[in-house]
């Protein structure tokens, strides 16, 4: 897959969390190829894979966003993900979701096992706001791999309000 974004790894580029630490954000209509993941105990199974093949056809399709795109993860069930990737436009023979709304985001950093404490973190800042969440997606800004060679582990909570 060609490096879209000029990463140093050849991969995920480096993330800036300034952002998306403690913001608002507001989407109208937001373009996403939507896939689902098969996980265990919420651990994905496959997760680079589905990111691959969906990456792929969003860059034949010439959808690709500007910026690296946003990865929106819904864990649905103790044995399904559900990926949201960003694009620009339509991508043939994927499912395209529209997300509109309102959202609270907030940045952390550390090992994917720590989800759970950041998921309460979240809603703890949402309700700090006089908000209640509606749906929280996680936004995992790097593969293991990059995050190892960055020395961050950057993870994103993403609140619709």
């Amino acid at each position: 897959m060609e490096d879209l974004y000029n990463s140093e790894t050849g991969c995920c580029p480096r993330f800036d969390p300034a952002p998306w630490d403690e913001t608002e954000h507001v989407w109208q209509n937001k373009k996403f190829v939507k896939d689902n993941v098969r996980a265990f105990m919420h651990i994905p199974i496959g997760f680079g894979k589905v990111v691959v093949r969906n990456m792929e056809k969003i860059q034949s399709s010439d959808a690709a966003t500007e910026q690296p795109p946003v990865f929106l993860c819904d864990e649905c069930s103790l044995w399904k993900t559900s990926l949201f990737i960003e694009t620009s436009k339509d991508v043939p023979d994927s499912e395209m979701v529209l997300i509109s709304g309102t959202f609270l985001t907030k940045v952390f950093e550390g090992p994917y096992k720590d989800a759970p404490k950041w998921y309460k973190q979240m809603n703890q800042f949402v309700q700090s706001k006089g908000k209640q969440p509606q749906k929280i997606y996680t936004y995992y800004t790097t593969c293991p791999k990059c995050a190892k060679a960055y020395g961050k582990n950057y993870t994103v909570m993403v609140a619709k309000v």
